[in-house]
């Protein structure tokens, strides 16, 4: 049974390390979420180390700068794992071929094809147009206000071709401040409905996890599953994945369910409990709102 708790700090002492989401949990897209930047600092002063664990497709350098856009200050974290270096890789490695199709928006996304140091002898990758290219490389729609099915004509002739869909964020949707927003999930939703094969390295996927660990590592900072607590608000990524990866979970209800939560300052408890039996998850714990 999900326990509804007024404050991180009631449990936080369980464990060494946070995995924790960004948007929705420490911000909104647009600023920092004063309540959970403090709480992060509590408990990073009592010795407990935050990994940010985002599905942001672009490189753990460009959150950097997008956290301090926001506010978030950088005793706030430890160590970010991103989807997009995660999927980096694995394009780095061939995931999909070395002639891609790029879709997304590249004045924001153009990191996502810079040099990744962990991986030994790298693909070389170019950009190309839809009918030479050997896969697709997706951090989101072109128009993320657009539904993802006017994409349908170009991923129809992409199944028939037999690319593979290389997905750098596996969300469906984000809430930029109060503007809800496609990303890169939703287009590779469609993908496979339509008989495409998508492939996918964010959150409930393992490669984001893999990462997420490696760099607690580097930290010298290692910690048992049962000792990292999964914080975040996507039901179907951060609380899903934390499932898949054996670790206890925080779901942040005033996110993107905080209309099937009715989250104020804090969840209904009858409608939190007909959610998660509508979804099938038991997280151990929830907040409104981090802090």
């Amino acid at each position: 049974m999900t326990r509804i708790i007024d404050r991180l700090s009631d449990v936080a002492s369980d464990y060494d390390a946070l995995f924790v989401d960004l948007w929705g949990c420490v911000h909104d897209g647009v600023r920092a979420i004063p309540s959970a930047v403090a709480a992060l600092q509590a408990y990073r002063a009592t010795g407990g180390a935050v990994v940010l664990v985002t599905n942001s497709p672009q490189p753990r350098r460009g959150v950097e700068k997008q956290l301090d856009r926001f506010g978030v200050p950088p005793d706030a974290w430890d160590t970010i794992a991103t989807s997009g270096d995660a999927a980096r890789a694995a394009m780095r490695q061939g995931a999909v071929g070395g002639k891609v199709w790029f879709m997304g928006e590249w004045d924001r996304d153009a990191g996502f094809f810079d040099p990744i140091a962990i991986v030994e002898k790298p693909v070389e990758i170019t950009r190309v147009d839809l009918k030479n290219a050997e896969g697709i490389v997706c951090c989101g729609p072109f128009d993320p206000m657009a539904a993802p099915d006017v994409l349908r004509p170009d991923l129809l002739l992409a199944k028939t071709r037999g690319l593979k869909l290389l997905c750098a964020n596996p969300d469906i949707v984000v809430d930029r401040g109060e503007i809800r927003e496609w990303c890169a999930g939703a287009v590779a939703r469609l993908y496979t409905e339509m008989g495409g094969e998508s492939l996918y390295f964010g959150k409930p996927h393992p490669p984001i996890y893999d990462l997420a660990r490696r760099r607690l590592a580097a930290l010298d900072r290692n910690a048992d599953s049962a000792r990292i607590l999964a914080i975040g608000d996507g039901i179907g990524t951060d609380i899903r994945g934390a499932v898949g990866e054996d670790l206890d979970s925080l779901f942040i209800t005033g996110g993107l369910a905080r209309l099937e939560t009715k989250t104020a300052q804090q969840p209904d408890p009858a409608a939190l409990s007909a959610f998660l039996e509508r979804e099938m998850l038991a997280p151990p714990y929830a907040m409104g709102q981090l802090a």
